[in-house]
């Protein structure tokens, strides 16, 4: 099992070391040792918490909000997490095909070169990331 040191943490995570110290006094996220001179190592699972309290930061959660949704993580079984983030998934993909729709009155609108611009570029990030859902999926299926 890989640790960091608090430099290498906050590095990898593209956060600062004050960051890991505060989240750390706060109590969302632990050291999971010390070195014999007291440095604190953490693992890749804190990594992950960490990139997860990143992404609710940038999504507006306080640090509260944050703090309860990862106590609330912590006493849910890997099954119910991958369902609700299944869940999840499956409302975006809902809400951008409401928009899509929204958007075909306004495309109609366009000139066709125009339009297919504007959808070129949508598809093909779209596509990406439905290959990359597929190929998660079956590989965890597996």
């Amino acid at each position: 099992m890989k640790l960091f040191r608090i430099g290498e943490l906050a590095k990898t995570a593209g956060v600062s070391e004050r960051t890991i110290d505060y989240y750390t006094k706060l109590g969302l996220i632990d050291p999971e040792e010390r070195t014999e001179k007291n440095y604190r190592l953490y693992s890749s699972e804190t990594l992950t918490r960490l990139e997860r309290i990143v992404q609710m930061k940038q999504e507006k959660y306080s640090l509260d909000e944050i703090k309860q949704s990862l106590q609330k993580w912590s006493l849910v079984s890997t099954e119910e997490q991958v369902a609700h983030k299944l869940t999840t998934l499956e409302l975006h993909v809902q809400q951008l095909e409401r928009e899509v729709n929204e958007l075909k009155p306004l495309l109609g609108e366009m000139k066709p070169v125009q339009a297919r611009k504007m959808m070129a570029g949508l598809l093909t990030k779209s596509a990406g990331t439905m290959e990359a859902l597929k190929i998660l999926l079956e590989n965890t299926m597996m």
